[in-house]
């Protein structure tokens, strides 16, 4: 019966994501002067992994395009090769070229081998150069036999393999190997039945043959250990130059000299000892976080132990309560009542943990999110002719994986602009009195119920009176608008705002930071700046730690309830006629501490009937959305709770000014709003809102 390695693939595939990521970062960590002999070991491992994972699931190019990769890698782990700072670059292009080929194929298209093979130009000649070198330094007597894999005459390569008896067990088919090697040229095999057993006694899962095999082909010796890598630590093999032993085979040289197994190992190459010596870093290594740009979305995630051992205390307790409960029902009377009570409080207590283990299985690391930059920046620093020193903070902060996916890509723009913006050139830090070297920094940390994150830049800050210049330019603000710094830089926030001389492959569209916005709002969080001129700049972002759960406030509307995100609201008061006031064009204002606020009411909205349409008579709201505060009229507030969101996209429509809906204690079905798609439906817009809060010809109502 065939197995069907299929169903393996997408294990393959975030495997060997995390071992790209195990090589790229140790590569932009790599300092050629000193080179950690680890360190390549590790960046070795990770590749030998691919490409034998990719082989198994017969994914040839890239397994040719690794062991090319590998090749160059072993030579420099056994000081064969010096490494040199642009063979760090041509790694890393090659991290670059695997990772699209296996996005290609995560996607069920087939990967373009087309970057592969001007890599693997580059790699040969790079190769070729290197072994004309080593072939003119002598060669001790004692050398290992890797020291010959380029010295086949063409001829081909005489071969005694001899597996141990659970070779079978263990899902291995000598057969196979030998249909490569005869993909490789004319191959002769002779069977060894010295071992086999009485018909009577023979276990047909075990294996007592061996091999000589004569292979004709112009192949290296790396290519046929590469055929029996899989079984090597389970196997006698020898690989000897045909040319070198028209005499005897290989077994017989065995007999000859009385070779023991242990020096059969020791004539193993250094690649066979390292391939097989340590065959679970790759996996262990795989703790580092694996979250790409181009990768898509991961269906799957890695859950902590103690996670999940969390998880089941809860559901042994949930148990016992259910057990409880149930016992109450067989005999109840009202004496039982306290007792019902009390298992009612275990339960909700119990569900609430459980709710909470159950949550933070999904959360990870912001290290997933943060991962992706070291390259970002060590790429963009080259292109832009800057300095850039990338500190990370906070990396074991964690969030949700779904925000985590989708913070990415704002991330990615707010660090290039910071790159390309903030940071100033060399000579320039060198007259301001700086550092050349420029600094960024990322830092997340939990605050409250939301997780912050800040892109922090040593900078020039941003130019006040060049945005300025720019929004009059584009009609955004008038000249005789007065606008205080905050407001100045919320400009940059805008639809096309750019202030870039020319566009270039980096920046200069103005697509980039209203996108960060819109985006980050969809989560429902926040994005602030606050800069410095000629000190540098500070991005914040606010976000819920999971977007599947809110903390809510109900509030009432006639006979409709509805829930306010508890994060959106700024405070509620009570008015007063003394605080209500109108504005040119028939809007109620509220004045609190010197700032007017619009209102606007829920009723006039949705079209619903409410207890109180006067705004004098209800209660307000204020709520932010969009850096834009408003007043919300509404009849009552009620509880406050957390609530599980369920999108109405999903099984509906989207529907403006509502982000989801849930299901409360009732039975009832109550909708989320959104605050901003609110201040869109009441049409108060970033001009009107300004004229408001600057307003002061204010007339009482």
């Amino acid at each position: 019966m065939s197995v069907d390695l299929s169903q393996f693939h997408q294990v393959f595939f975030e495997e060997s994501y995390e071992g790209l990521d195990v090589m790229e970062s140790a590569l932009l960590n790599m300092n050629v002067e000193e080179i950690d002999s680890e360190t390549i070991n590790e960046i070795f491992r990770a590749a030998h992994s691919i490409k034998g994972g990719s082989g198994t699931f017969g994914f040839s190019d890239i397994a040719e395009f690794t062991h090319v990769v590998e090749t160059l890698l072993d030579l420099i782990r056994s000081d064969q090769f010096e490494m040199q700072a642009e063979h760090v670059d041509l790694f890393l292009k090659s991290v670059d070229c695997i990772r699209t080929m296996i996005n290609e194929l995560e996607a069920g298209g087939e990967c373009d081998p087309k970057v592969a093979r001007e890599l693997k130009v580059i790699f040969h000649a790079v190769l070729d150069g290197e072994s004309k070198d080593s072939s003119e330094a002598p060669q001790s007597e004692g050398s290992d036999s890797s020291d010959i894999k380029n010295s086949a005459t063409g001829e081909g390569w005489s071969i005694y393999f001899k597996p141990c008896i659970d070779i079978l067990r263990t899902g291995n088919d000598p057969v196979r190997m030998f249909r490569e090697l005869s993909e490789m040229g004319e191959l002769e095999v002779v069977v060894n039945l010295s071992e086999l057993p009485a018909l009577s006694s023979l276990d047909s899962e075990a294996c007592f043959l061996s091999w000589n095999l004569n292979l004709y082909a112009d192949v290296q010796k790396e290519q046929i250990d590469e055929v029996f890598e899989w079984v090597v630590d389970d196997a006698e093999i020898i690989v000897t130059p045909l040319d070198n032993n028209t005499d005897n085979s290989p077994a017989e040289q065995l007999d000859e000299n009385n070779v023991s197994s242990e020096a059969i190992e020791e004539s193993k190459s250094p690649n066979a000892q390292a391939e097989v010596s340590e065959p679970d870093k790759p996996k262990a290594a795989s703790k580092t976080p694996a979250k790409k740009e181009s990768k898509p979305e991961s269906a799957s995630i890695r859950v902590g132990t103690d996670k999940i051992d969390s998880l089941i205390n809860m559901v042994g307790e949930l148990v016992i309560t259910q057990s409880m409960l149930n016992e109450l029902g067989k005999d109840f009377s009202t004496a039982s009542i306290p007792k019902l009570l009390e298992g009612l409080e275990q339960l909700s207590l119990h569900t609430r943990e459980l709710q909470e283990s159950v949550m933070r299985i999904r959360m990870l690391p912001i290290s997933f999110a943060f991962s992706r930059f070291p390259r970002l920046v060590h790429d963009m620093s080259k292109t832009l002719s800057k300095k850039v020193e990338l500190v990370l903070l906070g990396e074991q902060t964690e969030l949700d994986k779904t925000v985590m996916e989708r913070i990415g890509d704002p991330l990615v723009h707010l660090v290039r602009n910071s790159l390309d913006h903030g940071l100033e050139l060399p000579e320039k830090r060198l007259a301001a009195g700086k550092n050349e070297t420029g600094k960024i920094t990322l830092n997340a940390f939990h605050q409250g119920g939301n997780i912050v994150i800040q892109i922090i830049d040593d900078g020039a800050g941003l130019n006040e009176e060049r945005i300025l210049s720019k929004a009059i330019e584009n009609g955004l603000v008038s000249e005789n608008d007065i606008l205080e710094p905050s407001q100045i830089h919320d400009l940059i926030f805008q639809p096309g705002f750019s202030t870039a001389e020319a566009v270039t492959d980096i920046s200069g569209r103005g697509v980039g930071m209203d996108v960060v916005r819109r985006n980050i709002q969809e989560l429902n969080g926040t994005v602030e700046v606050e800069s410095n001129a000629g000190k540098g700049s500070v991005f914040t972002i606010r976000l819920p730690l999971t977007l599947a759960i809110l903390d809510g406030q109900l509030i009432r509307v006639g006979d409709h309830v509805y829930i306010f995100p508890l994060v959106s609201i700024v405070e509620s008061i009570e008015s007063h006629d003394q605080m209500i006031h109108r504005v040119s064009g028939g809007c109620d204002v509220l004045r609190i501490r010197n700032e007017y606020i619009p209102i606007i009411s829920l009723w006039d909205i949705f079209n619903i009937k409410a207890e109180n349409e006067k705004v004098t008579d209800g209660i307000l709201v204020i709520v932010e959305g969009d850096n834009i505060k408003v007043a919300v009229l509404v009849d009552d507030l009620l509880a406050q709770q957390q609530v599980v969101i369920k999108s109405l996209q999903d099984n509906y429509q989207a529907v403006p000014g509502v982000s989801g809906a849930t299901i409360l204690g009732d039975g009832t079905v109550s909708l989320i709003l959104d605050i901003t798609g609110l201040i869109k439906l009441a049409g108060v817009g970033k001009e009107s809102y300004r004229k408001i809060s600057e307003s002061d010809d204010t007339e009482a109502a």
